[in-house]
């Protein structure tokens, strides 16, 4: 079964801080690279972060800097911590295979940043 399940979006101020969980089944999580995406309004799905099995790390240069990815392989799950978050990440951010998503997608989890 396949299983993609996002939390802990919300608002948040500018320059203010979350983190993201994502609960995968293990048949997408095992031995593969996972990823966090994010779609705006109005906006194609991009990439942001993502990380290998073995925990080597890749991000866009919008968040580069301010963002983390981590994941625990005993858990299934992968996680984004977010910092100095601006308005321009207010988006729907979802989890996936890194770099080869899988054409299943969760419901996301909704990060609005105000000004």
């Amino acid at each position: 079964q396949v299983q993609l399940v996002e939390s802990g979006g919300g608002l948040v101020q500018a320059g203010g801080s979350l983190r993201l969980s994502c609960a995968a089944s293990v048949n997408i999580f095992r031995s593969n690279a996972m990823g966090w995406y994010r779609q705006a309004p109005g906006k194609q799905r991009e990439l942001v972060a993502a990380s290998t099995f073995g925990g080597s790390t890749n991000y866009a240069d919008s968040v580069k800097g301010r963002f983390t990815i981590s994941r625990d392989n005993a858990k299934n799950t992968v996680y984004l911590q977010m910092n100095s978050l601006k308005p321009e990440d207010t988006a729907v951010y979802y989890c996936n295979r890194g770099y080869s998503p899988l054409g299943y997608w969760g419901q996301g989890t909704q990060v609005t940043v105000s000004s």
